[in-house]
């Protein structure tokens, strides 16, 4: 991909595009975050997107997360619409016994947060984003050919344009340097169902 099709949401301080790849240095206190159950709003995260009103695609990045140290130091993948709309998937640095392997989905305001605890060997995960109109499904790989499905969700603000591309975050007193490389966008590989019929 030509990542000059891409531009910041709040540009962070130490960043590089070389090659094809982008390199990203957190900031402290950065992070996404709407209203549910911590009752706090977070919204200062660099976000690192394209926009589109395709309403069939497939995105594509390997993110690269070897310095993460601290907890919920985290990177991945974004669609970003406004503050209160948007979903994310990343792994997030907890331990030194596990790691998050998640995702948020943030409708209306309301952030939902789902976990499965994740080797703290693993640190580098391919991620891939489907879009089919305003319906996505998360994906992840360790290997770039199997992926294994980590959500399908409803965006309701995402019924024409959307911003999504990659992240990375230090929500507490952190920084650490994520790469991401070998972004792909291509026809929508999620395939239409074929099971029950619509109602």
């Amino acid at each position: 991909m030509d990542l000059t099709a891409f531009s910041w949401t709040r540009e962070p301080e130490n960043w590089a595009v070389k090659e094809g790849s982008l390199t990203l240095t957190t900031q402290p206190h950065t992070d996404l975050w709407q209203r549910t159950y911590y009752h706090f709003q977070n919204d200062n995260t660099p976000l690192f997107q394209m926009t589109t009103d395709d309403p069939f695609f497939s995105f594509t990045v390997t993110v690269d997360f070897k310095d993460s140290h601290h907890r919920f130091d985290q990177a991945g993948i974004v669609l970003y619409q406004d503050s209160e709309n948007w979903l994310k998937a990343s792994v997030e640095y907890e331990n030194d016994d596990f790691q998050h392997l998640g995702s948020v989905v943030t409708n209306g305001g309301y952030s939902d947060w789902a976990t499965a605890e994740f080797p703290t060997t693993t640190k580098q995960v391919v991620y891939r984003l489907s879009r089919r109109q305003d319906d996505f499904k998360i994906e992840y790989s360790l290997d770039g050919v199997r992926f294994h499905q980590m959500r399908i969700c409803h965006m309701a603000a995402a019924s024409k344009q959307v911003s999504f591309g990659v992240y990375a975050c230090s929500p507490e007193d952190s920084r650490f340097t994520a790469r991401f490389s070998n972004f792909q966008l291509t026809d929508c590989l999620w395939q239409a169902h074929d099971g029950q019929q619509p109602d």
